[in-house]
């Protein structure tokens, strides 16, 4: 397949027949019997999925949620053999500061629409026009609308790798970069290769904690509670994580086929995030952007791509890639580094354990709210924390 260079424009069309097919087989879902518990220490809880099966099936408008996407501009590119998939915002000020973000698993670009308005026009939304950026947000490989890998190797340097080449592609000789879960480890490795332009990053998940857990503080409360929560993670939480690192095949013929069962596995991702969703779910009570519509939006999305299985591979290359790399210290981050706690993440990153991943750390805060899904629970409050992270980097 040719590496050229165009960019194409990109409208989303879903067959009315993709949709009349979703509809039947949630409607011929085999349940199991309700858990024996009253948390979700068994897993997703049945009146959670089942409510979630009534929406979907009879309520969701996804015709709202494909004109929301087509109101923006989006495009595809092929960079390095995969046709990758973005929607590219420019601000109505033109001196504004590019940035490209990137989604993790379960998530899509889906989860970064709330953040669209306040970056690119913060004038609307409580900020100056020198805090305005020109927004980039593509979608994985293997997730979304972008194409699926069909070699191995993809994983964080080689997507970041493609990352530069797009800002580049799209004339952006400055601009920062910024992720969360998947994304953080992008971001994380695009900082450690430094491509021409790139000022500086932000993350909001300590993505080095995992491999580095026996070396990080633990001296105060803080960092006790953040091992606490690390180790529960590591033992009790990390199901998917498992399976997709080292099986996503298997998972991924139940995710092709089911769709309440690729609903469950999204839901399944960190105690936090499930309870606000089953509460949006069950109770109609949404915390922020995570509301009902949003959630069945997102997992729409995973199923009419037919992009269970793809974007779990990340994991596996995730794994291989570290499992190469031997204990082997990464190289440097070479940009200035911005890093902001939101409180309900799996494991809450004290400064110190921040430090000890990015010795050179530019930027710190701890805010009162949100969680894993930060840009998409709290979108306003993200996106203040973009504009006092970068502002430091635009004139530099």
């Amino acid at each position: 397949m040719p590496n050229d260079k165009e960019i194409r424009p990109f409208r989303l069309d879903t067959p009315d027949e993709a949709i009349t097919d979703l509809r039947r087989r949630i409607a011929a879902t085999r349940w199991p019997t309700r858990e024996l518990v009253d948390d979700r220490s068994q897993g997703v809880q049945l009146a959670t999925v089942q409510e979630l099966a009534r929406y979907w099936s009879t309520d969701h408008d996804w015709r709202a949620f494909e004109a929301r996407l087509n109101a923006l501009p989006q495009y595809t590119t092929l960079i390095d053999g995969v046709e990758i998939h973005f929607i590219h915002v420019r601000s109505p000020h033109e001196d504004a500061l590019p940035l490209i973000m990137t989604h993790g698993w379960p998530g899509s670009v889906a989860e970064l629409l709330g953040v669209v308005g306040p970056l690119t026009d913060p004038t609307a939304h409580g900020g100056r026009a020198e805090d305005a950026f020109h927004l980039v947000l593509p979608s994985l490989p293997g997730y979304g609308f972008s194409g699926e890998p069909t070699e191995l190797g993809w994983e964080n340097g080689r997507i970041a790798g493609a990352w530069a080449e797009l800002m580049a592609r799209l004339g952006y000789s400055r601009y920062v970069a910024q992720g969360g879960d998947v994304g953080a480890a992008v971001t994380d490795a695009m900082g450690r290769m430094a491509p021409e332009g790139l000022l500086g990053i932000h993350v909001n998940l300590l993505a080095g904690a995992i491999g580095l857990k026996d070396r990080l503080p633990a001296n105060s409360d803080q960092e006790r509670a953040a091992h606490d929560a690390l180790n529960m993670f590591t033992t009790d939480g990390f199901g998917y994580f498992l399976e997709q690192s080292t099986r996503p095949q298997t998972i991924g013929y139940s995710l092709l086929d089911s769709p309440v069962g690729l609903a469950a596995w999204m839901l399944d991702h960190d105690t936090d995030s499930y309870y606000k969703m089953s509460r949006a779910l069950v109770d109609k009570q949404p915390t922020g952007g995570l509301t009902r519509d949003s959630i069945v939006d997102n997992i729409t999305l995973y199923w009419l791509t037919g992009t269970g299985a793809s974007s779990a591979r990340w994991y596996w290359e995730f794994g291989r890639f570290r499992a190469a790399m031997g204990g082997q210290a990464p190289p440097p981050v070479k940009v200035p580094v911005g890093f902001t706690v939101f409180p309900g993440e799996i494991w809450a990153s004290p400064r110190s354990w921040v430090e000890t991943v990015y010795p050179g750390l530019a930027y710190f805060n701890e805010v009162d709210r949100g969680g894993h899904f930060a840009a998409w629970e709290e979108p306003e409050l993200f996106a203040a924390e973009m504009r006092a992270a970068f502002g430091p980097l635009r004139t530099s």
